[in-house]
C-alpha cells in the first residue's frame, strides 16, 4: 500500500478510470459469452445433424400413411383406414353401384367410427358397433354380423338402395341412411371421401398411394385371392409363390391395382404392377415399368 502522498499519485495514475475497467470486463464476458453460443450451436448442429442421418437409416420412424390425390388436393389416411375404405369400395362396386355411393359409404365410415372397425359406442348407441356404428336394437344385424366389416358395409348399401341418393348431396343421404343426431357432420369428410373413391373405382389412375415401412414376415398368396375375391367378386390366381395375378383391363384394372395398394400392410406386399406402372414398397409411390398386359400383379414379401 502506497504510503506518501507522491506514491498515491503514481498508483493512481496507473490505474485505469473505474469505468474503462467495467467496459474491459464487460467486453470480456461478452466474448466469452459469444464463444459459449458458438460452441453451443456447434454442439446443436452437430447434434442435428447425427439426428437427421440417424433418422434417414431408421425406418421406425416413417410415418405410414395412405394418400390419394384429386386435382392439387391430397388426402391422407392411415393404412388400416385406406384398406377400410377399399372394402366400402369394392362393396359397392360389387353390388353394381357407382362412385357415388362408395363416397357416401366413405364419408359415413369416416364420421362414425374414424374408418376403424371399433367394438364400442357411445352414450347416445351404447349398442352401436363396427365401421358405420350400426346397431342390433335398431335391425341392422347381430353384434358378431355388424362387427363383420363386409356385412356392415353391404348392409349399409342395402339400405342406401331403397331411395334416389344420387341426386342428394352426400351429408343428405347419409343422414337417411344413419338416422344420426348431427345430420351435418357428414359433409367434412366429402372431399376426403371423393378422393379416394375415385381412386378405389379406377377413375383416377396411379392416384392413390401409400408410405410403409419394410414388411415383417411373408406375405400370403391364398390371404390376398381370398380377400379379393370376398370384397370384389373377382379370382385371382398365384403366378408363383410370392405373386398373384388379376386378369383386369382399363377402368377395373385400376380399381384392383389400387385396392392392392390401400391393402399393402396388412397383406405384405411389396409392389403392385399395372398398365405400364409400378407401385412399390420401397418408394412409396408410382413409377413407370415393364408390366404383364391384361393383369393386375401383387407381388408379396417371401418367406
Amino acid at each position: 500500500m502506497p504510503t506518501d502522498a507522491h506514491q498515491r499519485v503514481l498508483t493512481i495514475g496507473s490505474q485505469p478510470p473505474a469505468e474503462q475497467r467495467h467496459r474491459h470486463r464487460g467486453k470480456r464476458r461478452w466474448g466469452r459469452t459469444l464463444v459459449s453460443v458458438v460452441l453451443a450451436m456447434g454442439l446443436i448442429g452437430g447434434g442435428l445433424y447425427a439426428a437427421v442421418n440417424f433418422i434417414g437409416f431408421d425406418t421406425t420412424v416413417v410415418r405410414e400413411k395412405c394418400t390419394a390425390v384429386v386435382g392439387s388436393t391430397q388426402h391422407t389416411l392411415s393404412p388400416e383406414q385406406a384398406s377400410n375404405a377399399a372394402l366400402i369400395t369394392a362393396i359397392a362396386t360389387k353390388r353394381g353401384l357407382p362412385a357415388r355411393a362408395a363416397s357416401i359409404g366413405i364419408a359415413t365410415a369416416m364420421q362414425e367410427s374414424k374408418l376403424t372397425n371399433i367394438d364400442y359406442g357411445d352414450n347416445a348407441g351404447p349398442d352401436s358397433r363396427g365401421l358405420f356404428q350400426q346397431r342390433s336394437s335398431m335391425g341392422w344385424g347381430t353384434e358378431e354380423q355388424i362387427m363383420n366389416p363386409r356385412y356392415a358395409a353391404n348392409r349399409f348399401f342395402q339400405e342406401l338402395e331403397t331411395f334416389d341418393y344420387t341426386s342428394m348431396e352426400i351429408t343428405a343421404a347419409a343422414q337417411k341412411v344413419q338416422r344420426s343426431a348431427y345430420p351435418l357432420a357428414y359433409a367434412k369428410h366429402e372431399g376426403l371421401a371423393k378422393a379416394f373413391a375415385s381412386a378405389l373405382t379406377g377413375n383416377s389412375p396411379s392416384t392413390l398411394n401409400c408410405t410403409l415401412r419394410p414388411t415383417e414376415g411373408a406375405g400370403s398368396n391364398p390371404t390376398v385371392i381370398k380377400d379379393l375375391k370376398a370384397q370384389t367378386g373377382l379370382t385371382a390366381r398365384a403366378l408363383n409363390a410370392d405373386r398373384v395375378g388379376v386378369p383386369v383391363k382399363g377402368k377395373q384394372g385400376w380399381a384392383i391395382a389400387q385396392w392392392a395398394v390401400a391393402n399393402a400392410e396388412a397383406q405384405r406386399t411389396v409392389s403392385v404392377s399395372y398398365a405400364g406402372l409400378v407401385w412399390n414398397r420401397a418408394e412409396g409411390h408410382w413409377v413407370p415399368a415393364a408390366t404383364t398386359d391384361g393383369y393386375v400383379v401383387i407381388t408379396l414379401a417371401g418367406s
